[in-house]
């Protein structure tokens, strides 16, 4: 047996720690899934980010042979669901799937119920732009003479929207900031019902996410007066883009993406981040989300983190310019 000196024991200590450190590391990239994996969507079924949730699911589940399915935790703008993903064990078996609201809840909630660092980036299913529509049977055919009749009549055209605070909310505000528009806000109790308003002509303008928009436009219920994207979406190509309509500042998206509690394993992380971005690149995912107007996501957990930070800031100084008082 070969002798070993006792002042090199801690030195062969700490290597055989790291050694086994890493040996972990790569049975959790290796093993995982082995058990069903938890999407929380932190909103009722049926909106935009429960359908994201729900292709993604399937298409992980075909790909991995593990089964990933989502589960439903709405309420208080989203922090319920949020806050059981924090406090949820980070062993790869529970994520949050977040959305454009997660950046502005930290300005919406004097405090929140688990803290920013409780919850890690993983990377992005698909980002849509919003679009601007109003009824039908509006007489206002294009931006331009919305925002006409807006700055002649300041405050008599009104905007639609899911509630104080939602995604429909500030995304009127920014057209109001962007434009220089007086118009008055008239919230509803969900988004769905902010649609019914602009359909009926309760409203005048709903400023809404693509996926949302595309089939109440092509059902002729809605009429699209711009996308808020670089280009034209092939969804709504007779809508012009917000530079293309003259507001040239007015850029946004509606963003979906997947969180873990903090201390989930790179591995896990790295290896869901690989399999989302594999998915989304199967050409059956891919139309389905581009018929919603979406495009593809798969950022690195890094340039996710990124992401949301500078949405964080942007979101924040759209909700202060309105005079958004957090609860």
């Amino acid at each position: 047996m070969a002798f070993i000196p006792r002042r090199a024991l801690p030195a062969l200590l700490f290597l055989c720690a790291g050694a086994t450190a890493g040996l972990s590391a790569l049975a959790a990239d290796t093993a995982w899934p082995s058990k069903p994996v938890r999407l929380v969507v932190p909103y009722a079924p049926g909106g935009t980010t429960d359908y994201a949730a729900r292709q993604i699911a399937q298409k992980l589940s075909e790909q991995t042979g593990a089964s990933f399915y989502v589960e439903n935790k709405a309420g208080a703008s989203g922090t319920i669901g949020s806050s059981l993903v924090a406090k949820s064990a980070p062993d790869g078996g529970t994520f949050l799937v977040n959305d454009t609201t997660y950046a502005m809840l930290p300005h919406l909630f004097r405090k929140l119920p688990w803290e920013p660092a409780d919850l890690v980036p993983v990377t992005t299913i698909v980002d849509a732009p919003l679009v601007v529509v109003v009824g039908a049977d509006s007489p206002y055919k294009s931006v331009a003479a919305l925002i006409d009749e807006a700055r002649k009549n300041p405050g008599k055209l009104t905007f639609g929207s899911g509630g104080v605070g939602s995604s429909t909310h500030l995304g009127g505000e920014l057209l109001k900031q962007n434009g220089k528009l007086a118009l008055t806000h008239v919230p509803y109790k969900g988004a769905g019902e902010a649609m019914l308003g602009v359909v009926s002509g309760q409203v005048d303008v709903l400023v809404t996410a693509a996926p949302t928009a595309i089939p109440q436009v092509k059902g002729g219920k809605v009429r699209a007066l711009l996308v808020t994207s670089p280009q034209r979406l092939a969804a709504l190509p007779e809508a012009p883009t917000s530079t293309e309509a003259g507001l040239k500042d007015f850029t946004a998206t509606n963003w979906f993406g997947i969180a873990a509690p903090k201390g989930t394993p790179q591995p896990i992380i790295d290896k869901l981040q690989a399999e989302v971005k594999k998915a989304l690149a199967s050409p059956d995912l891919a139309k389905r989300f581009a018929e919603q107007g979406a495009s593809p996501g798969g950022l690195s957990p890094a340039d996710f983190g990124k992401f949301v930070h500078g949405q964080t800031q942007a979101w924040g100084q759209v909700i202060k310019a309105a005079g958004v008082q957090p609860d």
